[in-house]
């Protein structure tokens, strides 16, 4: 079931990221179009992936080690 978890939370976390940003850039004074939203929501949600991935790697790492010690 985590597999259909982590789908949904991306996918909705995607399709939120494009709303906010359409309503959320232009207070800032950015003109971005839809496409180059799209693209920055793309590139934001790896970096997400990647970093969720390396803690959950780092913490599997100590929970293992504390697992070893007991």
């Amino acid at each position: 079931m985590s597999l259909v978890e982590q789908l949904l939370n991306v996918g909705s976390g995607v399709v939120l990221a494009l709303i906010v940003g359409q309503i959320v850039y232009p207070l800032f004074g950015y003109a971005v179009s839809v496409k180059d939203n799209l693209g920055l929501t793309i590139i934001f949600t790896l970096v997400s992936i990647v970093r969720g991935y390396v803690w959950r790697r780092v913490f599997n790492r100590l929970h293992q080690r504390k697992v070893g010690w007991a």
